[in-house]
């Protein structure tokens, strides 16, 4: 061979060594319930969501390419975070994504912690994810317990409702939820007469109901959410309360809730609610695409979330060129968000997601101009308002003052 024939040679080895692509290959999971309680407010709707936001992003970028896998966590948070682990330890996983129910949450962000992973919680409520158990590797970006509370607690007491008794999951959602709306409520002038621990999920309420009925308050809290909250509201219809006079407050509620429910029997409902598929423009058209995909369902909150806390992700991992988790959670904290569904926002050092907050009523059936017209809008809460101050959440991450 000659010596142009070896040079020859040896510059195509060189080129094939190069990469053929500057793109950047992530990984990620949607963690959720997929068979039980919570598994029309996530589940697979939250894998949809997920989905869109990879192929919008690759509609404006060409940098990252995105794998999506998706597992049952059933709600035990042994096997959320035996998942996890398993996805990160043995799967390639680079992050996850949603994952309802707090008491999972918690696990999953301690794992992630541990293996220098990132996790974008949508599902979960409870502010011990941005508060006392924070995490630099995790972001709370839909909802918390705080702002539930905030919306729809003020807002029942400045109605009237100025005496409450709880009906609370038992579990740390739950009891997050009641001790948050309980300190609105006694903020606001109100006053607390009782509360019953409800095993979850549940189907029978009837004596929890009955008890809170015997209790004289002006409003029953209903600290749970998913079909929890259907099977409570239902009940409360079938025995009178509602018409007696008593009003309920349901804390978590989305409007798959009120659409499941109907009209007739959720209709006055009040609740707070960080997204909305008849708010804007934007949150109409990806409402419109979401639903072709999910038979025929409008999204939730929690599944606006993963779409738009995904879109978000990808967008640090194609700044950056990397998949290092402290590299992009830097980049994703220093960058306000921005996307249709949520507006624009930012991301606290405790991680905690800011955006407006909204507060909702239930229609009566007649002011109903549709299928999936639902709600009526009462307020925009806004961001700075909506959520507790991180100088209150007590994130170790954090610097006192």
């Amino acid at each position: 061979m000659s010596l142009k024939q070896l040079l020859l040679s040896a510059g195509c080895l060189a080129l094939s060594a190069l990469p053929v692509s500057a793109q950047t290959s992530v990984k990620v999971g949607v963690l959720n319930d997929m068979s039980g309680v919570y598994s029309d407010i996530g589940g697979k709707g939250s894998v949809v969501a997920a989905q869109l936001a990879a192929e919008d992003f690759a509609a404006i970028s060409k940098d990252v390419t995105v794998e999506i896998v998706s597992a049952d966590h059933q709600n035990k948070p042994d096997i959320g975070a035996g998942i996890a682990r398993q996805w990160y330890d043995r799967e390639g996983v680079d992050a996850i994504l949603d994952v309802p129910t707090s008491s999972v949450a918690l696990a999953v962000s301690q794992i992630t912690r541990e293996k220098n992973k990132i996790f974008i919680d949508s599902g979960a409520g409870s502010t011990d994810l941005t508060g006392p158990q924070c995490s630099p590797n995790t972001i709370h970006w839909t909802y918390d317990t705080y702002a539930l509370a905030n919306g729809t607690g003020s807002a029942m007491v400045k109605r009237g409702g100025d005496t409450w008794f709880f009906l609370t999951a038992d579990y740390a959602f739950g009891q997050s939820l009641q001790a948050e709306t309980a300190a609105v409520v006694t903020r606001s002038g109100g006053k607390v007469v009782g509360s019953a621990k409800v095993p979850f999920p549940a189907n029978d309420f009837s004596s929890f109901l009955l008890q809170a009925q015997s209790s004289g308050s002006k409003v029953i809290g209903l600290a749970n959410a998913g079909g929890d909250t259907i099977n409570a509201v239902k009940q409360a219809h079938e025995f009178g309360i509602t018409q007696s006079g008593q009003k309920l407050a349901a804390l978590l509620f989305y409007v798959l809730d009120a659409k499941a429910l109907g009209l007739e029997t959720a209709q006055g409902l009040v609740l707070t609610e960080a997204f909305y598929w008849d708010l804007t423009d934007g949150t109409r058209a990806f409402s419109e695409r979401f639903a072709k995909r999910a038979n025929g369902n409008m999204p939730t909150m929690n599944q606006a979330g993963v779409y738009a806390g995904l879109m978000h992700y990808l967008k640090a991992v194609a700044a950056t060129k990397s998949k290092d988790a402290k590299v992009v959670m830097e980049w994703m904290k220093a960058n306000p968000t921005d996307d249709p569904l949520f507006g624009k926002g930012t991301i606290r050092a405790d991680g905690r997601k800011i955006h407006d907050m909204y507060l909702f009523e239930v229609k009566k059936p007649g002011e109903s101009k549709g299928p999936w017209d639902l709600y009526t809008k009462l307020a925009t809460i806004p961001g700075d308002q909506a959520f507790k101050p991180m100088s209150q959440g007590g994130c170790p991450l954090v610097a006192k003052p």
